[in-house]
């Protein structure tokens, strides 16, 4: 876990704002208590490499979806890409982002934001980078000087909303627990 409790705070007032202000229709699902997880408990599920479905969209307004490597650092999903992939191209025009991890029907986490360039090509990093950085190239039994950290550029989510849902909040917990 790498999560202040000035983060966990901040996540959990996203979290409760984000719910409280969706439709009846979600909130007919996602049941506080009940349905959902807490952030305490989002970080617990999400350590380590979690697969996203990232979403961005087209100068068209057409939507794009794709995969990445999701990791939740500090309470926010970080993600890369390499830079000539499209989506990198849809986010440096339009950083608007929706980001889904699921686990088969026990997990959705869904997330709604701007994503933010963590190591942007020909211009300063992100004050957090080398951290972060320093966390993938662990993660990833990597070599910091090989050039695919070069290569790609990595994103932090900047959530505006953030929903989490399970059918069994304490089963799911249970079986992460045994992991």
């Amino acid at each position: 876990m790498f999560e202040t409790p000035d983060e966990l705070h901040s996540l959990q007032a996203l979290l409760d704002t984000s719910l409280s202000g969706s439709s009846s229709h979600l909130n007919s699902i996602v049941r506080p208590a009940e349905s959902t997880l807490d952030a305490k408990q989002i970080v617990r599920v999400c350590q380590g490499m979690c697969t996203l479905a990232i979403a961005t969209v087209t100068r068209r307004g057409e939507p794009r979806i794709s995969g990445a490597d999701g990791h939740l650092l500090h309470g926010r999903w970080i993600f890369g890409t390499h830079r000539q992939a499209a989506k990198a191209r849809h986010l440096a025009a339009r950083p608007g982002i929706s980001a889904t991890f699921m686990l088969g029907e026990q997990l959705g986490i869904f997330t709604h934001g701007h994503a933010v360039p963590l190591n942007p090509e020909g211009t300063s990093s992100d004050p957090t980078w080398s951290t972060v950085r320093d966390y993938l190239v662990n993660h990833y039994d990597g070599d910091g000087d090989d050039p695919f950290w070069d290569e790609n550029v990595w994103y932090r989510i900047d959530p505006s909303w953030m929903v989490a849902y399970s059918a069994d909040p304490v089963g799911l917990l249970d079986q992460q627990a045994s992991v």
